[in-house]
């Protein structure tokens, strides 16, 4: 591969106060390497290095915010506490010093928590289920619901104070804010559950529109959604074009700006009974839909899926080819990279400077220290 056929990678991204050197994001990815929910030093050389490496823009592991219950393990970082948001300063500080962008993913795990860790402490949920049929906790009332949104917008308020240049919602992956969404998990006969995707998006509306007003109009907002489940991969929440535009739209509508549609493999299509099997993806379908920007995200850079990767499977580069296909047809905006950048922080670098020779593939073994 030659710099000139990556070149639809490398071109620059503006939106807002937000203005990237390349299409690049560093995707989200739980480390469990912040002691006591406080980053330190090696986060903040962690990231940097990634910075260095010229990753256009970094989104941080999932980092949660202020709410009982809100983490799933004692090593994942907070969004809030002076120590933990003097963590975070280091954090941002060491990437503009390498002339880094950077966003902190804002999360709430929801009723995912591992039940051997603080077992007495409350699980909240929209109706106390994990997934369908799975009871977990206690359903959230309309206290704790908005309790919840005021973190959220704290965290995002929090986040611009310290000096970072977006900030994502994670609304993915089986979490609270996905809990909502998914029919199986959200059974509430209140204003916040609903036989359709457009009532059950209401939770998720209100967290956007909270942090749109905490930070501003030219603050961008970024939005991690998915289809399938960490608890069921099968799961899809919308299977028409309409029902994705019934979940999608009322978000962009509510104030996000970047749609970030994780799916498992980014080169499979979306509706393929519409467009075929070289058609859309999920975000691809989702700048259609909504005209937001997107970031597609699925295995780039691997031989396999996430569960392959994991495994220690798939340590290549597939799907580069068509990963730039895609791009310089613009069928999204942004492509993240994740499993690849945690062996190598200089992934970014080699793609441009053509030096396919030097790749490191996905080594399972870098998810026991911040390489």
């Amino acid at each position: 591969m030659s710099s000139s056929d990556a070149s639809a990678l490398f071109r620059p991204f503006s939106l807002k106060t937000l203005k990237l050197k390349n299409r690049i994001v560093m995707a989200p990815m739980t480390r469990t390497s912040a002691p006591n929910g406080v980053p330190t030093e090696a986060n903040a050389a962690y990231y940097r290095r990634r910075a260095e490496g010229q990753v256009g823009l970094i989104l941080s592991e999932g980092t949660v915010i202020d709410r009982p219950s809100s983490r799933n393990d004692p090593n994942i970082p907070y969004f809030h506490g002076e120590a933990a948001l003097a963590g975070w300063k280091g954090v941002i500080d060491a990437v503009h010093d390498a002339g880094g962008r950077m966003g902190p993913q804002i999360w709430h795990t929801g009723a995912t928590r591992y039940s051997a860790w603080e077992p007495e402490a409350p699980v909240e949920s929209p109706s106390g289920l994990d997934a369908p049929g799975a009871p977990r906790g206690e359903a959230m009332s309309e206290e704790a619901i908005a309790d919840t949104v005021a973190a959220f917008a704290k965290a995002a308020a929090d986040a611009k104070r310290l000096g970072f240049d977006t900030v994502e919602i994670h609304g993915a992956h089986g979490y609270l804010i996905d809990q909502f969404f998914w029919s199986g998990t959200n059974k509430r006969s209140d204003r916040y559950g609903g036989a359709t995707i457009k009532e059950r998006s209401r939770f998720a509306r209100e967290v956007v529109a909270a942090i749109r007003k905490a930070v501003g109009p030219d603050f961008p907002i970024i939005m991690r959604v998915s289809q399938w489940k960490q608890q069921d991969l099968t799961v899809r929440l919308a299977e028409t074009p309409a029902l994705m535009s019934d979940w999608l739209l009322p978000l962009v509508e509510a104030g996000v700006d970047v749609l970030h549609c994780s799916q498992r493999r980014f080169w499979e299509p979306e509706f393929p009974e519409i467009d075929g099997e070289n058609g859309l993806n999920c975000a691809g379908w989702a700048k259609k839909l909504t005209g937001a920007a997107t970031i597609s995200v699925g295995s780039v850079g691997l031989d396999g899926d996430v569960l392959n990767a994991f495994a220690g499977k798939g340590s290549g580069k597939m799907g580069l080819e068509r990963l730039i296909e895609r791009m310089e047809r613009e069928e999204f905006d942004l492509i993240a990279v994740g499993r690849a950048l945690i062996t190598d922080p200089n992934w970014v670098a080699k793609i441009q400077g053509s030096d396919q020779a030097a790749f490191k593939g996905f080594d399972a073994a870098s998810l026991a220290e911040l390489v």
